[in-house]
């Protein structure tokens, strides 16, 4: 299986026209035979002294990729998206306007299929399998292959050490960051640092605690026991007996008693709104 076929093809970044391998830049490939095994030499017409060559890049430094390739005459308008091809000329040199070549890029991470290769054929009827005709250009047909392409996994850049940096060293243990205090304070004595309380705690529970003695397995709950409040204890103040004899007390109401208790007339109201309000002489 070759490279095209197994996806890891890369594909045209720039497609260019130069005039001989000197005008070439360094990183573009000039197809000097067609296919069909004859000259791929460009040339304006009779009596040109130097003519001109189709060459192409895939140097993916610019993030860019050829997602199409065109040709097309001078009557007819750039299509929108594309552009011509840069040339690479000597003085003596100049490309025919009569047929040109455009082409549109793309940035490579928003394209999943590109042009992967172009090559040329003398004018005859010789076909290129797994290729495309593009168009006539001069006495020579333009072919490309389009398809998926792999794009290079990305290197991590260097960074730079600093020299403060490199003067660290993991297999040297540091030294035990110390709790902050004052300038002026006298320096803790190592052994007061245990509390009365921690000193007051039992045999077992000191047998419990880290064998390096770290004060990491203190905690401010040590030796202090545990009890409830005596408002809470309800064997000890009789509370229980209290909200036992409250709940057996609590009548519950049916609907009709709650109505009958709730019961309001409104006889006030009405008769109030009933009184005829006495009218004043004029």
């Amino acid at each position: 299986m070759s490279l095209m076929d197994s996806g890891k093809v890369l594909p045209l970044t720039a497609v260019a026209w130069t005039s001989n391998l000197g005008c070439c830049p360094k990183d573009f490939t000039l197809i000097s035979i067609t296919e069909d095994g004859a000259a791929a030499n460009f040339t304006r017409g009779f009596g040109m002294k130097s003519g001109y060559y189709l060459c192409y890049s895939k140097d993916l430094k610019g993030s860019v990729v050829v997602s199409d390739i065109q040709v097309i005459s001078d009557k007819d308008s750039i299509p929108h998206g594309y552009s011509y091809i840069r040339e690479f000329l000597d003085s003596k040199t100049s490309v025919s306007k009569k047929k040109r070549v455009v082409v549109r890029t793309s940035p490579v991470a928003n394209v999943e299929t590109a042009v992967l290769d172009i090559k040329l054929t003398a004018k005859s009827k010789m076909l290129l399998q797994h290729y495309t005709y593009v168009g006539d250009i001069h006495g020579y047909v333009l072919w490309c292959r389009k398809g998926h392409f792999s794009s290079p996994t990305p290197k991590a850049k260097p960074r730079s050490i600093s020299l403060e940096m490199r003067s660290l060293s993991l297999e040297e243990p540091s030294a035990p960051a110390l709790p902050f205090r004052p300038r002026n304070l006298p320096p803790i004595p190592q052994q007061s640092r245990l509390s009365n309380r921690r000193h007051s705690l039992q045999a077992g529970d000191v047998l419990n605690t880290p064998a390096d003695n770290s004060l990491q397995a203190i905690t401010a709950l040590d030796g202090v026991p545990f009890s409830l409040h005596p408002d809470f204890d309800l064997q000890a103040s009789g509370t229980a007996l209290q909200l036992n004899s409250q709940l057996n007390n609590i009548r519950i109401k049916s609907v009709k008693d709650i109505e009958n208790e709730y019961n309001y007339t409104f006889t006030v109201e009405e008769s109030a709104a009933k009184r005829i309000r006495p009218s004043i002489s004029t």
